[in-house]
């Protein structure tokens, strides 16, 4: 599957330190890496953040899937990230 990030998400991205950036890429290569990369996903009861969410230590991406990408919507400590 292929990645697609919302314009926002790299002015969330920016704020956080390098060490969190480098997780959050790490993860997003090996869940995406994957044949069926929506089985590490959790599904989102609300859906006004998107569809799915994959959990980086205390972080979460929210994303959806459309057609064979997986895009990208918000990037947040777990504690914020809902808000």
């Amino acid at each position: 599957m292929r990645i697609v990030f919302a314009p926002s998400v790299f002015r969330q991205l920016k704020k956080l330190d390098k060490n969190i950036q480098k997780r959050i890429n790490e993860k997003l290569i090996l869940y995406t890496s994957q044949s069926n990369p929506l089985r590490f996903a959790d599904k989102l009861q609300d859906f006004h953040f998107g569809s799915f969410r994959f959990r980086a230590g205390d972080y979460r991406i929210l994303f959806d899937v459309q057609d064979d990408s997986i895009v990208i919507l918000k990037i947040g400590h777990r504690k914020d990230v809902y808000k």
